[in-house]
């Protein structure tokens, strides 16, 4: 078709990960919604910095991230993030009824990405990973789609609700927190 697509790789060897910086880049220039879909969400300060910094700009920032996970430590890892995220106008939705497994970014309605890269420390710095950027409004409507319709089969975090977690909640998150740079 028409539309800019590059298929970018990351492994242990490299510097730095090039996927990362190219999302973190595409969400510092984001002007009017930056959505993501993510399985493991265990994020760096930079990437949290980037996704605040884009809902105090006015961006619509909406994260779908699982309601339950395969791996619960990273589940109450991302999870020790909500408060924050919350607070800085980030809007949080869990997936219900299915173990998310999908790693996508639509931004803009131009720029997307979908591929291997969860948002945590060990896909950006310790894994080989790829991931497909396409540039144009046609791939970034079916994505919007894609995000549109789990959208609708997950459930809204809403920043009051949160902050009534029970004491266990927050003990696994402290946790998960203690530890997440290993994740």
């Amino acid at each position: 078709g028409n539309e800019i697509v590059r298929a970018i790789g990351s492994t242990p060897d490299d510097p730095y990960s090039l996927i990362y910086l190219t999302l973190i880049s595409a969400i510092g220039n984001a002007e009017k919604h930056v959505y993501l879909t993510n399985a493991y969400f265990v994020p760096d300060p930079q990437l949290l910095k980037a996704l605040m910094d884009a809902a105090g700009r006015g961006v619509d920032v909406k994260l779908i991230l699982p309601g339950h996970s395969d791996s619960e430590i990273v589940f109450h890892a991302g999870r020790s993030h909500y408060s924050t995220l919350l607070e800085a106008g980030v809007k949080i939705y869990e997936r219900a009824g299915a173990l998310l497994h999908s790693k996508t970014a639509v931004i803009d309605g131009v720029w997307s990405t979908v591929g291997s890269t969860n948002l945590d420390w060990r896909s950006f710095l310790d894994n080989d990973e790829i991931n497909a950027v396409v540039i144009g409004r046609e791939f970034a409507g079916q994505m919007q789609a894609m995000f549109n319709q789990d959208l609708a089969a997950s459930d809204a975090i809403l920043r009051d609700q949160w902050e009534q977690r029970s004491l266990l909640t927050r003990v696994k998150e402290w946790f998960g927190r203690l530890i997440e740079r290993l994740l």
